[in-house]
C-alpha cells in the first residue's frame, strides 16, 4: 500500500476545524443555558476537558484501528472516516445513550431524549444505573479482542517473551480465549449485587457473542484468490468490527463524562471532538506505516485493551476512576513504544 507524506498538520486539520466547531457550540450552549460568559467559558471547557478524556481512553484503540484499516481499501478507509465517524458521534455518543435509558426506564426514545433536555439529573443516574451492565458487555468483547491477539499459535513477534510464548502455546486448545473471558465474567458476576448478577451474566454473555458474530462475519468475507470483490466485502466486514471495537471503547467515556456535566449534547460534542482526533491519529499510523516502524506498539495496544476490559469488569464491582484507565492505557503504549525504539537501535548497531 503507498504512504501519503502529508505533515502532522494536514492530518489534524479536519480535527482541529471540529474543535472550533465543537467550542463554539459549547459556548452557545453554555450562555444560553447560564446566560453570562463565565457559563459559556466554562461549558466550552468541558467540552474540551471531555475531549481530551476521549482520547486518552481511546489512543489504544487507533492503534488497533490502524492494524485493521491496513488491510482495507482506500474506499472502506476513507468510509470509516466520514460513516465512521458519524456512527461515532451521532451514534455512539447521543444515539446509543438515549437507547440504553428508554430500555433501563421502559420509556420511549423520544420521552428519553425530552429527559435528557429537560430533566439531565434524572436521565443521568438512570444511565448511571446501566453501568454493570454495559461494563460486563465491554469487559466481555474488549477482553476477547486483546485474548484473540495473545493467544495465536502462529504469533512470532512476542514483547514480553517469558509471558506471550506461553500464551502463543496456550493458542492451540480451541477457542481458549472463549473459555477464559467466560470464566472471569462468571468470577466477576460473583461480587456484584444480587439483584444485578442475572443482569451481567447476560451481558458479558452477548458480548462474547458479538466478538463472535463479527469475527465470523470477517471470517465468511475472507478474500478469495486474487477477487477484488471479496476484497471490498473484507474490507466492509473490517469497518463493521471497528464499529463495534468502538463501542465497546465508548462504554467508559460516555458513563464517566456524567462526573463533568449532566447535559447530553455537551457530552456528545466533547466525545465527538475527542473521536475524530482519534480517527486523525489512525490514518497517520497507517499511511506513515508506523506500526512496521515501531515493532511492539501494536503489543502495547493489546495489552492495554486487556487492561481496558479488566477495568471494566472492575468498574461493576468498585468505583474506577477514568483518570486511570486513560493512564494504564497511556502506559502501555509508551512502554511499547520505548521497547520499539530501543529495538530498532539495537538493530541497526548490530
Amino acid at each position: 500500500m503507498s504512504r501519503r507524506s502529508g505533515t502532522v498538520r494536514q492530518y489534524f486539520s479536519g480535527s482541529l476545524v471540529v474543535t472550533a466547531v465543537g467550542l463554539a457550540l459549547g459556548a452557545a450552549m453554555g450562555l444560553e443555558q447560564h446566560g453570562t460568559l463565565s457559563g459559556a467559558a466554562r461549558t466550552a471547557f468541558i467540552v474540551g476537558v471531555l475531549a481530551v478524556l476521549e482520547i486518552s481512553l481511546s489512543f489504544d484503540n487507533a492503534v488497533v484501528n490502524a492494524t485493521i484499516l491496513e488491510g482495507m481499501t482506500p474506499l472502506w478507509r476513507r468510509r470509516f472516516l466520514t460513516w465512521g465517524i458519524s456512527i461515532a458521534v451521532f451514534g455512539m455518543r447521543l444515539v446509543f445513550p438515549l437507547l440504553v435509558v428508554s430500555a433501563v426506564a421502559w420509556i420511549g426514545p423520544l420521552e428519553a431524549l425530552r429527559l435528557a433536555a429537560f430533566h439531565p439529573a434524572d436521565y443521568a443516574r438512570i444511565l448511571t444505573t446501566a453501568r454493570v451492565p454495559l461494563g460486563a458487555f465491554g469487559g466481555a468483547f474488549l477482553g476477547t479482542v486483546s485474548l484473540k491477539y495473545f493467544f495465536d499459535a502462529e504469533k512470532q513477534v512476542h514483547w514480553v517473551r517469558a509471558l506471550e510464548t506461553r500464551l502463543a502455546q496456550l493458542g492451540k486448545i480451541e477457542a481458549v480465549e472463549l473459555g477464559v473471558v467466560l470464566l472471569a465474567v462468571w468470577a466477576c458476576s460473583r461480587g456484584v449485587p444480587v439483584d444485578e448478577r442475572a443482569g451481567f451474566l447476560a451481558a458479558g454473555v452477548f458480548g462474547i457473542v458479538a466478538y463472535i458474530a463479527v469475527d465470523g462475519l470477517g471470517t465468511a468475507m475472507e478474500l478469495g484468490e486474487g477477487a477484488r470483490h471479496d476484497l471490498h466485502r473484507a474490507s466492509a466486514a473490517s469497518f463493521l468490527y471497528l464499529e463495534v471495537l468502538d463501542a465497546s471503547f465508548s462504554f467508559d467515556g460516555v458513563i464517566g463524562a456524567f462526573a463533568l456535566t449532566n447535559n447530553l449534547f455537551v457530552i456528545a460534542i466533547g466525545l465527538g471532538v475527542g473521536a475524530m482526533f482519534v480517527r486523525s491519529l489512525t490514518v497517520l499510523l497507517v499511511d506513515r506505516g508506523t506500526l512496521a516502524s515501531y515493532r511492539f506498539l501494536e503489543h502495547g495496544a493489546f495489552y492495554a485493551i486487556g487492561a481496558l476490559a479488566a477495568l471494566m469488569f472492575a468498574g461493576t464491582i468498585v468505583e474506577v476512576p477514568e483518570v486511570v484507565t486513560g493512564l494504564v492505557g497511556a502506559a502501555f503504549i509508551a512502554l511499547s513504544l520505548r521497547s520499539s525504539v530501543r529495538y530498532e537501535r539495537a538493530a541497526r548497531a548490530a
